[in-house]
């Protein structure tokens, strides 16, 4: 039976055998059945890591220390609420810094704790539920998670792809109304407006048959 540690855009943390390509963290929030409690998460630092690091294998529920969290995707991690993290991937860290300096016309790199704490207080809000914001759908930037019709869609190419655990769907018709919900908290999409490069499931290039080449501003996972 599989954990109960797949986040969907909403930031919802629930069961589903599909593992998806990236790890995340929010702290321990297990219990010793390695099931999780009534919080989503212990800190306000929440990390969107790589699968694999170093060859090292862990436990996604070891007692007492940390709740391995797993996700589609980067842009999945983005919407729910999670930034790079700033060890495993130092590189994507820094060019998301970079990209949330530029956006906000800061003189200095804001520290990794000041970041979070800005995040933090636009993915939840005091009733501990996700945070969405209404944008004109046709000004938001490709890799965001916008909520629509039957669940999130991201927006790719101009077009809005239905997201799954084990992938994006082939495009959906466009949302009815000029506006939309949009999952990606402000921050985090005023940087990759700014430059970042959100890494993107294949499945997602495939619908919009953009396999061999990802519009600029996207990254593939395989890239």
């Amino acid at each position: 039976m599989p954990l109960q540690n797949r986040v969907t855009p909403e930031g919802e943390i629930v069961a589903h055998d599909s593992r998806g390509l990236m790890l995340g963290n929010r702290g321990c929030l297990h219990g010793q059945g390695r099931e999780l409690g009534v919080s989503r998460w212990r800190s306000k630092l929440w990390i969107c890591c790589v699968l694999d690091w170093k060859g090292v294998r862990r436990d996604p529920m070891p007692p007492g220390r940390w709740t391995a969290l797993f996700f589609l995707d980067e842009a999945t991690a983005l919407a729910a609420g999670h930034r790079p993290c700033g060890y495993c991937r130092r590189r994507d860290y820094l060019a998301f810094t970079a990209a949330w300096q530029a956006a906000n016309g800061a003189s200095s790199r804001l520290l990794a704790w000041q970041t979070d704490a800005v995040l933090h207080a636009q993915r939840t809000d005091r009733a501990r539920r996700k945070r969405s914001y209404s944008a004109p759908a046709g000004e938001l930037p490709d890799g965001v998670l916008v909520r629509f019709g039957d669940g999130p869609h991201l927006r790719l190419a101009g077009r809005y792809l239905p997201w799954s655990f084990t992938g994006y769907g082939p495009p959906a018709a466009p949302p009815s109304s000029a506006c939309v919900q949009v999952l990606t908290p402000p921050a985090i999409t005023a940087a990759i407006v700014a430059g970042y490069r959100p890494m993107l499931h294949p499945s997602a290039l495939a619908a919009c048959g953009l396999t061999g080449s990802p519009p600029p501003g996207i990254r593939s996972h395989d890239a």
